[in-house]
């Protein structure tokens, strides 16, 4: 029953986001459209964090390295989109996993401040190189080239376009991390969370998975920077920085970090909720901050925790009606 009910959820989710992007506004479509790269950003994180239970502070280098490698590749090897979302993609596997071998070699606080660090690290180069990277301008003037696929060509110029090719990733990622989180390879990764001890002790390599879940996250962080970059047509620094970090922290805490399902409504309410406080007031990081606190603190387990808190206890009650009648 909750298998069919899961599934016809899936088909309308997915009939709804076509629906979207056949008769949707270009507003909607651009907003539509930064939800589910933030989603992608967050899935990858939750990966580490609400997977493996190891926060990291500076994911956002590599959502940066992604979008840069994506843009330099464009600019200067060749504009064909998914060779350039491909260049991103490695770029982003091999910081991850340079970055991730320092990393996991330490726990709690440790962790979370080296990840920090070498993202702020990340930042300055990108800062400094200015020949390369374009300093504190970026890079722009990246173009949506048409995909070239053999005999014929799927232009993504055009917002509704380009806005099916992230419908292609999000559902690629959403079942990529389906497959991860219910494999032996995630059960591993509960068990770290739960009692790294007892891993270490049934004879696994602890920092190997550690590792794995750390380059995992880190690609799909390079794959929203990559959607990024090609969204907006060019690149900046500061989404190396700490406080873009901070995002899918923020947006797992909404929705809940040990659900599948949370990183996608956290992202949902991060991006519908900004938006309509910066429309009413300039002071819109502070009310926006205040909410998010309200959010966080008032829905312990996320939305979709409490949510399912609250199906559980109806279910459970409608159990002992039937019982006792």
């Amino acid at each position: 029953m909750r298998k069919a009910f899961v599934i016809t959820l899936c088909i309308l989710s997915l009939a709804g986001l076509i629906l979207l992007g056949l008769y949707g506004t270009r507003f909607a479509l651009y907003l539509a459209t930064r939800i589910m790269i933030l989603s992608i950003f967050a899935m990858g994180y939750n990966i580490l964090f609400g997977k493996t239970g190891l926060l990291s502070f500076g994911h956002g280098a590599f959502y940066a390295v992604g979008a840069y490698g994506m843009a330099l590749f464009s600019l200067h090897i060749n504009p064909h989109p998914l060779a350039c979302i491909v260049a991103g993609l490695c770029l982003a596997f091999i910081f991850s996993l340079i970055i991730g071998f320092f990393c996991v070699r330490h726990t709690e606080i440790y962790f979370a401040m080296l990840t920090l660090a070498f993202g702020m690290m990340v930042f300055s180069l990108i800062w400094n190189l200015r020949d390369i990277t374009g300093g504190d301008d970026g890079l722009v003037g990246i173009s949506r080239a048409p995909i070239e696929l053999g005999l014929f060509s799927i232009p993504i110029a055009k917002a509704n376009q380009f806005y099916f090719l992230v419908v292609f990733f999000f559902v690629l990622s959403i079942a990529v991390i389906y497959v991860i989180n219910n494999s032996p390879f995630g059960l591993v990764l509960s068990g770290i969370r739960e009692n790294d001890r007892r891993i270490e002790f049934a004879g696994l390599p602890l920092r190997k998975f550690r590792l794995a879940a750390f380059v995992i996250s880190g690609v799909f962080a390079g794959l929203a920077g990559s959607l990024s970059a090609l969204l907006e047509s060019n690149t900046d620094p500061f989404s190396a920085h700490w406080s873009h970090s901070a995002e899918p922290i923020l947006v797992s805490l909404i929705g809940g970090i040990q659900t599948f399902t949370g990183p996608l409504i956290g992202s949902v309410i991060f991006v519908w909720l900004r938006e309509i406080i910066e429309r009413f007031t300039q002071n819109w990081m502070l009310w926006f901050g205040l909410i998010l606190l309200l959010i966080i603190m008032g829905f312990r387990g996320g939305v979709v925790g409490v949510l399912s808190r609250i199906h559980r206890i109806i279910l459970g009650s409608d159990t002992q009606s039937q019982r006792i009648a």
